[in-house]
Parts: C-alpha cells; structure tokens; sequence
C-alpha cells in the first residue's frame, strides 16, 4: 500500500504546483490573496470529504482510499503552505488579507469537506 501513497502523493504534489501556477498566471488580479493554495484546498477538502463518505460506507476499494485518499488527497492540498503564505501576509503587515485568509479558508475549507462527505 505504500507505494499506492507514494503514486497517489506524487501526482497530488504535482496538480497542485500545475493548479497554483495556473492560478497565479491568470488569476493574478487578486492582489495578495493567495488565491491558487485557496483554491487547491477547497477542493481538496471538497473531495477528501467524498472519499472519506465513500471510504465510511464502504463502497470504495481500500487502494483508491490509499492511492486518493491519504496519496493524492495529503499531497495535493497544503497546511504548509498556507501557513507560511499567512507568514508572509503578517509580515507585510496585511492584516486584513492574513486574516480574511485564515478564516474563509478555514470556514469553507470545512463546508466543503462536509459538502463532500454529505452529498
């Protein structure tokens, strides 16, 4: 299974830096907000929340759960991420974007997850 992990981790790590370059590329009219690792978590809460449903109910195989749920999933989303953009924004001293940050990515990250989980 850990090679499973490993594929799945590969190729989350590798969507999320095409998904965030993308974002940034097109999407850069937001000023600071750092909307590409936004986005990517959302999402990733989103379908982490569908797996989890599935995985629960047991009507997913425990090798996507391995290869989607803990590779892809673990990779493709990023804490780290968004705690060093948050860094960078109080540094700046952008209070209002470090905090309009932490709190819709928070907030949303954990609708979507439920959104996910409970469609």
């Amino acid at each position: 299974m850990i090679w499973l992990i490993g594929l799945g981790g590969s190729l989350g790590a590798a969507a999320r830096y095409f998904l965030g370059a993308f974002v940034k590329k097109h999407f850069n009219r937001f000023g600071s907000f750092p909307l590409g690792t936004f986005i990517i978590n959302i999402t990733g809460s989103y379908l982490l929340g569908v797996l989890l449903k599935l995985q629960v109910e047991n009507s997913l195989s425990a090798w996507i759960w391995f290869f989607l749920g803990i590779g892809f999933c673990g990779a493709y989303t990023t804490m780290s991420t968004f705690g060093y953009e948050v860094i960078e924004l109080l540094k700046a001293k952008k209070w209002l974007v470090a905090a309009s940050y932490i709190v819709i990515t928070v907030i949303l990250g954990l609708l979507a997850a439920g959104l996910g989980l409970y469609l």
